[in-house]
């Protein structure tokens, strides 16, 4: 009878792990974004926002602050006191005492508030027309147009949007480039994956690939990838997988992704669920969309072509493991993979541009520059 009990807790113990395990599964390929707004604004001057104190009411360097209806930029930390962060306001709308806010990485909402015209194209992707913003390059020395010799490819990350680019656009626009910021599958802008779910870059890449193609029928010779997140595993996997990979001079990526079972198990932590639990939701996961998670851990299984990368990733990163990026950075030169990693203090994830402006754009002139002057000579 002991031996009966115990082998039905067993079961039931098994039963209540494998009903987590689909639940967190559901929770990763779940298409749905809903916004949230944690943080009020306490008082409000001419010039500055106050916010109660919290790990990321204190972050470095310059933010958006989002609320219904409005979008502030917001300078770096004025003070700290009696658990209240006062920051100035140095752009954009000013919102009203009591409002419901969440800090926002990215503090522009389309190219031509950063000063730069652009179109509003649509990409032919595998699974219908995804819009995209084309900033081209400042006019040819010859005055004879943009130009089209080198695109940018940036691509958001999961539960992003294409604002994440508007940051670092200025400077890729200086250096002459043109930029086409995409949307793909599920992400609200793009057609949605037929199944209804999503595939965590497994699928993603057709996308960009298409993105790619839509950039060399206009001309493009060269291409770089720039990819925020999740668009690192998304942007790896095309590296991998597409025809078109050959065409890629150089590679950005912001808090990539390069390890999905390492995040898996940081957005279990996050959650406090058993430890033991990934392997469960990931092999439930993998049946569900056919998605093999060995692929996306890079430093193991690196793409077919490996560009000069450039690497950023913050060190207090809770949705996308730091370690993950180290460990690649660490493995690159065994691999022949020339990348530069560079790491940010303070922020959180996706937020080095953020920590501080001048020195991430800098950073990113000179690589591109670098590389794209050696580029097929």
């Amino acid at each position: 009878m002991a031996r009966l009990a115990a082998a039905g807790a067993g079961v039931g113990i098994g039963s209540a792990l494998g009903g987590i395990g689909w639940f967190y599964s559901g929770v990763l390929l779940d298409t749905r974004r809903q916004l949230v707004y944690p943080e009020q604004v306490l008082a409000v001057s001419a010039t500055t926002v106050t916010l109660a104190e919290s790990r990321l009411t204190r972050q470095p360097g310059t933010w958006g602050l989002r609320w219904v209806g409005g979008l502030a930029r917001m300078g770096p930390v004025d003070t700290v006191a009696d658990g209240r962060v006062v920051r100035p306001l140095v752009g954009g709308d000013v919102p009203v005492v009591g409002t419901a806010a969440v800090l926002d990485t990215g503090p522009w909402d389309d190219p031509a508030a950063r000063g730069h015209r652009y179109s509003d194209v649509e990409v032919d992707t595998p699974l219908g027309p995804a819009p995209a913003w084309l900033v081209p390059g400042p006019a040819s020395p010859a005055g004879d147009g943009p130009d089209v010799d080198t695109w940018v490819i940036a691509v958001h990350g999961r539960g992003g949007t294409r604002r994440e680019a508007l940051r670092v656009l200025p400077a890729l626009h200086a250096l002459g480039l043109s930029v086409l910021v995409v949307s793909y599958r599920n992400d609200g802008d793009a057609p949605a994956s037929p199944d209804g779910r999503d595939h965590l870059g497994d699928a993603e890449w057709e996308d960009v690939e298409a993105a790619v193609r839509f950039a060399r029928a206009r001309g493009a010779r060269r291409i770089v990838l720039y990819g925020w997140s999740m668009g690192g595993a998304i942007t790896g996997a095309f590296l991998d997988r597409s025809t078109e990979a050959g065409t890629v001079a150089a590679v950005v990526w912001d808090a990539p992704l390069v390890d999905w079972m390492a995040t898996l198990r940081q957005q279990a932590r996050n959650r406090r669920l058993p430890p033991g639990l990934t392997p469960l939701a990931a092999a439930i996961t993998s049946r569900r969309i056919r998605i093999d998670f060995g692929r996306f851990d890079l430093a193991r299984r690196p793409p077919a072509v490996r560009p000069p990368t450039l690497l950023f990733h913050t060190d207090d990163d809770t949705s996308v493991p730091v370690t993950a990026s180290r460990a690649l950075a660490a493995a690159a030169p065994g691999l022949g993979w020339p990348l530069r990693y560079v790491e940010v203090a303070g922020p959180e994830h996706t937020a080095a541009w953020n920590a501080d402006p001048a020195a991430y754009e800098g950073t990113v002139t000179t690589f591109l520059s670098d590389v794209l002057a050696r580029w097929g000579a």
